[in-house]
Order: structure tokens, then sequence, then C-alpha cells
């Protein structure tokens, strides 16, 4: 159900910046908080950093499961096996400090991708999607897919109530409804997972979809079974924008089901995250006058890039963001970094 899309080779960026590869002894390692498609592009991501830029290697480390206690076993191993550079997704925003702290303390480079950790730690900055502004902006295209806000019923599908971007979300889309005049009539958030997303998104629409005129869904797993859902019982009537490029969704927009996706850049986090990883080893420093944003859990934020895509984007999903990411990569080393 869940099919990946790997955004491939195709998106490597040297064809397109003329970056010189140089040999590295750079050992990256990309970890996720656990087991999840959305972090599957940065594998993709990882080797061809690795193979662009000359590093020692970028892997791509799954924790088995969602536990704190399991991502940083799996990091510290890592740490033995001669990695040198770590680009984590954190398990938890304040838990995962210590453990981030305890990396740099070996001499390695660490930085927060996807999700940001809260300040202070010693990970170099946060790079990822300003979920809040992503949020906003899916809301907005529904709502004007309704034909307005004012008076509009929506619900909102959601992910882990652990992942810090969820009560940045949540705000967002309530902010977005509040200004349009529309109504948040429901939340259900931690079901960024098969099981609890298949049970209560289908027994809520079972119940409610009368009621409904339409759906936001902020995370990958909930925006899958919502599609699915609104198939299964042939509804056009409600509007649905969902997140990210799951094939069954992308399907989904391409049939009419779903009004459209708000795609996020997890290929360029772990390949622009890796070259500044390796830039960092070599010596390079983080300017002191770098243009990082703000969010509820750090001052050092890097927005990874996101853009609607609709039915007359959908098909050509993977160009708009090879375009945020190479304009994102263009830049990152005259923004951010002294060398």
């Amino acid at each position: 159900m869940f099919r990946k899309i790997l955004f491939g080779t195709c998106i490597s960026l040297v064809a397109f910046t003329g970056t010189v590869s140089a040999d590295s002894d750079t050992k990256v390692a990309l970890v996720p908080g656990g087991p999840h498609p959305y972090f599957t592009a940065w594998e993709q991501a990882g080797k061809d950093a690795a193979k662009d830029f000359g590093l020692a290697s970028a892997d791509y480390k799954v924790p088995q499961k969602w536990e704190l206690g399991a991502q940083n076993q799996l990091l510290e191993s890592l740490v033995t096996q001669g990695y040198n550079a770590f680009l984590v997704f954190p398990g938890d925003p304040v838990g995962t400090v210590g453990i981030v702290d305890e990396l740099v303390g070996t001499g390695a480079v660490a930085m927060a991708l996807a999700g940001c950790l809260r300040d202070p730690s010693e990970a170099v900055f946060c790079m990822g999607t300003d979920t809040g502004n992503s949020a906003y902006l899916g809301t907005q295209e529904l709502l004007e897919s309704l034909g307005g806000g004012e008076g509009k019923k929506i619900v909102h599908f959601t992910g882990f109530l652990v992942d810090a971007n969820t009560k940045l979300r949540i705000d967002a889309v309530e902010q977005a409804a509040s200004e349009a005049g529309a109504e948040v009539i429901q939340v259900i958030a931690d079901i960024d997972a098969p099981e609890p997303a298949e049970e209560k998104i289908n027994a809520y629409l079972a119940a409610h979809a009368d009621e409904v005129d339409g759906i936001i869904t902020t995370a990958w797993v909930p925006a899958v079974v919502a599609a699915n859902a609104l198939r299964k019982i042939g509804d056009k009537r409600i509007k649905m924008v969902g997140i990210d490029h799951d094939e069954v969704l992308l399907q989904a927009v391409k049939d009419g089901f779903v009004h459209g996706t708000m795609l996020q850049n997890p290929y360029g986090q772990g390949y622009i995250g890796s070259f500044a990883a390796d830039k960092l080893r070599q010596g390079c420093t983080i300017k002191a006058d770098a243009p990082f944003k703000s969010n509820a859990l750090t001052d050092k934020f890097i927005d990874s890039g996101t853009v609607f895509a609709g039915v007359d984007e959908v098909d050509d999903y993977v160009t708009s963001m090879q375009s945020i990411t190479k304009t994102l990569f263009e830049s990152f080393e005259s923004t951010y970094l002294d060398c």
C-alpha cells in the first residue's frame, strides 16, 4: 500500500552545478527516528552525495522501531563503526539533545534533519520543512478548492504527537481555517502508522462524512489512508489536500479524489546535509551572520522547501522538487558557510 518513490540519481545536482568531487574521509550516517516512508529518499540522497562529493560513505541507517532508546543505541554503535557525521531526525526534540551532544563530543559533525532539536544543542543547524508554513499553505489550497472558507467544516488528520512538527501543523491549520471563516471540526493525531490510521480515519468518515466539506492531512500515512478511503466511498464532494508523494496519493490526485498534495523535500535534506557535513569537517565554519530562521524549537533553522502539486503538476512533481533543491544547493555554501 505504501509504495516508495525514490527521487533517484536523476535528481543529482552535479550535472547542473558543476561541483567537483574530492576524496574525503567523511563518513555520514543519515538516521531517522524509525522506519517510515518519508525518510526513504535519504538513502538515495546519501548515495548521490557520496558519489558527487567524494565522501567515504553516506549511509541510511534506520532504527528497528520508533523508540528513543533504539535510536540512541544505533547512534552509539555507528560511532564505533567510524561514522563521523550524523544527520539525525530527533526521536524526541529534547530527549535527543544529549546523544547529539555526545556525538559532537567525539569530534563528529551533527545536524538535525526533517525535525529540530530544542535549543540549546550542539547540532550545527536544523534543516527541514517549515511544517507550519506547509500546513498553512495546504489549508489555504483546500479552502480555495471549496470556493472559500466561510462556513466550511474541515477535518485534520496528522502525525505523531511526540513529533514537535505535529503541534506546529495543528496550530497552522487552525490559523488558516480561522482566518478564512472555516471551522476545524476534528483533529485526529498520532496516526502516522497504517493500523491506527486505517482504524480511525475509516471509522470517522463512516460516521461523519456527510458533515465534512474538506480534509487536510499533514503526515504521510494519514494522507494515503484518507485518499484510499475517499476512493472507496467514491466521494469527490469532499475535497482533500494531502502531503508528500506516495504513489497512492498521486494517483488519487490524477483521478480527482484528492485536490492536491504539499510536497516536501527529503531528498534535498539528505543530499545538501551530507554536502554541508563534509564541508564542516574539512574546516568550513558556520557564518556568524547566516540567515537562519526561527521556529518553536530552534533559532538555527533552514527551510528545505515545500510546494503544492495539483492535477496539473502531479505528473511532474520530481521537477518541482529538483527546482527547490537546486535553488537551495546553489547558494548554500555562500549563504551559510565560511570556507
